[in-house]
């Protein structure tokens, strides 16, 4: 197609100039050190995926396909091997336990895309802790924004971290390989190409999240691989008449892809997770954690709980009825605020030994969800939680929370977010206290690092 069916510099092209023309002096101090904070979030995620049977089963495909030794590590089983497996699997593990960041505007999860690409390109390619982090705040900023353009109807049937995540897995590692815009142009498209991901898995407790995590990381890594060596990709994989927007959107908006590019950080604007649940339930589970706290009650003085949500939580939630695996109760609305109401907690620990315990499965069948106008307005900007409760002695009562925990204004501190990440990883015996106490120096410390180095603490 020729050059005169498009502007002069398409949205694809201002997005691959940024992430290729990104330097570590441009991006706030700031935001540098958020992105530190995420980056210790992601690696206390990809420990807790050690051992589960999906990572397992993905890891020993690296095993078999891959080298079995190389530059990069494998955080959950230890080992060496090329940068291409290392993302695979290490993006496959930081998304199962459901603690990995989430951006609300864009409902993505970036650091199960980014980091794993950024460290095993990094290790691979011998780069500075100064261009690891610089890669690391390209890629987000690319894949939010990407998330953003594709809208609410995209989300509705594709799992958006599978498919903005590939190409921000590709500008992830095309900014530590030095791509200029052209050559990000290409990774891109190549990246694009091979977006994919759907949320049919849910029905079925699948294994799928997981393998849309790894195959976005190393597909697009691959892209930005391919792209140095002169593959060419499409120039306008993301506005094209036939591009992603046109195939997986009703709603897309070009005008969010270049958004105050350099002015508007979106690293900042993305969240922690609170409770080891899908993002969709936390808004609520705030709102019946403070409800039962203010009211003194118990489960049993509960009869009935609705949450009211917007469409996105009905559309993922929704198909979840009656759960088979801890991770399928993750998301399902009422298992997550039956552990909320018993436990006052919703822990990875509590998922695995009581999403089907006998009294979790009673207030399970208290829960349902309405459409609220104001939520679903408000949505994907801001996530406010809602619940009316009725109670057994008659009472009806409702509370509100606007920012639920982990949220930019409501966020967590770097205590929080040290003991999250030593929590999460003794609780697959990934490593030990002391190990953690290594790696949370290290990540302290990544903008002072001549290379990344070791992980396996």
């Amino acid at each position: 197609m020729t050059s005169s069916h498009y502007p002069t510099e398409s949205a694809d092209l201002s997005l691959a100039k940024f992430a290729a023309n990104l330097r570590y002096e441009d991006i706030p101090a700031h935001v540098l050190r958020r992105t530190e904070d995420l980056m210790l979030d992601w690696y206390g995620s990809a420990l807790a995926g050690k051992g589960a049977p999906a990572v397992e089963a993905i890891d020993a495909f690296a095993r078999m396909a891959g080298p079995t030794d190389g530059p990069s590590e494998v955080l959950t089983s230890r080992r060496r091997t090329s940068a291409y497996f290392a993302a695979m699997v290490n993006a496959a593990a930081s998304h199962f336990a459901e603690q990995d960041d989430v951006h609300n505007g864009s409902v993505f999860h970036a650091a199960t895309i980014v980091f794993p690409v950024a460290l095993a390109v990094a290790q691979a390619e011998k780069k500075s802790g100064k261009e690891l982090l610089t890669a690391a705040v390209a890629g987000y900023e690319a894949g939010i924004r990407i998330g953003e353009f594709l809208g609410r109807s995209h989300y509705k049937i594709f799992h958006t971290t599978g498919t903005a995540g590939t190409l921000a897995a590709a500008v992830t590692a095309g900014r530590l390989l030095d791509l200029t815009p052209g050559q990000m142009l290409d990774a891109l498209g190549s990246a694009g190409t091979q977006a994919a991901g759907l949320w049919e898995f849910l029905r079925d407790a699948a294994d799928s999240k997981q393998l849309h995590t790894a195959h976005a990381s190393a597909s697009g890594l691959a892209s930005a691989y391919l792209a140095r060596s002169g593959f060419k990709g499409a120039r306008h994989i993301l506005t094209g008449p036939q591009g992603l927007a046109a195939g997986m959107s009703t709603d897309a908006n070009p005008a969010r892809l270049t958004d105050r590019l350099g002015e508007r950080w979106t690293v900042a604007e993305t969240s922690f997770k609170f409770h080891a649940s899908c993002r969709h339930t936390h808004p609520a589970a705030d709102a019946l954690l403070k409800l039962m706290t203010l009211n003194s009650l118990k489960p049993d003085d509960i009869l009935q709980v609705t949450a009211q949500v917007h469409q996105g939580a009905i559309d993922v939630l929704g198909p979840v009825v009656a759960p088979e695996t801890p991770h399928q109760s993750k998301f399902s609305m009422g298992t997550v605020l039956g552990l909320i109401a018993v436990y006052g907690r919703a822990g990875v620990q509590d998922f695995a030994t009581s999403f089907n315990a006998p009294e979790i499965i009673a207030f399970r069948e208290k829960v349902s969800m309405t459409l609220d106008p104001e939520v679903d307005t408000a949505y994907p900007a801001r996530w406010i939680g809602k619940v009316t409760v009725k109670t057994i002695d008659g009472r009806t009562l409702h509370e509100r929370v606007d920012e639920p925990k982990g949220d930019p204004g409501n966020t967590l501190t770097r205590p929080e977010l040290e003991d999250k990440a030593i929590r999460l990883a003794l609780g697959t015996n990934a490593t030990t206290e002391a190990g953690m106490r290594a790696a949370i120096a290290h990540v302290w410390g990544i903008a002072q690092a001549a290379a990344p180095g070791s992980w396996l603490f």
